[in-house]
């Protein structure tokens, strides 16, 4: 390859590489113009700014950030919060003590009359009772005998040895009216046990009343009877002029 010659430019002379750079540089600063178009000024003062443009549009809800730092006093309190919804009913508790009664209240109303029952028979329903004096009645021990029945319903009485038989359960009333001559003690027995007892003194021989009664609550087999006490006097007097009666009846029966 042969050397290029050297240029002659107003009578001087430059060398070639020179030249090549030079035109190189001048190249590359035309680009450059062109790139911009113009030609570039100095920068100017800035102007004066501008009126502010409207909202943007909201933007997408962003990621949920890390929880927050425990608050270092716990005596500082944020506003209350809305209620929540009700929660679900728990389970029952336990079943307390019993509380005191109460105060009792006031009587209620009376209720309306019911309906009127059926008559009753008081033939149908058997009434135990007897009567009996004494005329010529055999010894018995203590137990005092009254022979002559005046009445003896359901036969509940025996004449032979002084004892009334309990035959419907219930309330029977006996009494007697027994004259003596002298001193006389008389009780009215149960089962053989003395009940009730009554005593009459007569130092003086004349004829005089001893009576006693009493309510008894006797059951089916039940034995009664009126008994003397030879210790304390046995004087029953034994006549024409006056008599003694033993008697006794059901007042009431025994309800189931």
């Amino acid at each position: 390859m042969s050397s290029l010659p050297a240029l002659h430019v107003g009578g001087s002379r430059m060398h070639p590489g020179f030249l090549l750079a030079a035109s190189i540089l001048a190249a590359v600063l035309g680009m450059a113009l062109l790139e911009d178009g113009v030609c570039r000024a100095p920068d100017g003062k800035n102007g004066s700014p501008g009126v502010p443009g409207r909202d943007g549009r909201p933007g997408q809800k962003g990621d949920m950030g890390e929880p927050g730092r425990a608050a270092l006093s716990s005596s500082i309190k944020g506003s209350k919060g809305d209620a929540g919804e009700p929660g679900y009913p728990g389970p029952p508790g336990m079943r307390g003590s019993p509380g005191r009664p109460g105060p009792r209240g006031m009587p209620g109303l009376p209720g309306p009359p019911g309906q009127k029952g059926q008559a009753g028979n008081a033939l149908e329903h058997p009434r135990p009772a007897f009567s009996a004096s004494r005329l010529a009645p055999p010894r018995a021990g203590t137990t005092v005998v009254f022979d002559r029945i005046i009445t003896n319903e359901e036969n509940s009485y025996s004449p032979q040895t002084g004892k009334f038989t309990c035959s419907i359960p219930g309330l029977y009333y006996f009494s007697f009216q027994v004259v003596s001559s002298g001193d006389l003690c008389l009780s009215i027995t149960k089962n053989g046990r003395g009940v009730v007892s009554f005593c009459d003194n007569n130092s003086r021989g004349i004829l005089q009343v001893n009576s006693g009664s009493s309510v008894l609550s006797l059951a089916k087999g039940d034995h009664v009877s009126l008994t003397t006490n030879p210790v304390q006097g046995s004087s029953i007097y034994s006549g024409s002029e006056a008599d003694s009666v033993f008697s006794g009846f059901l007042v009431s029966p025994e309800t189931a």
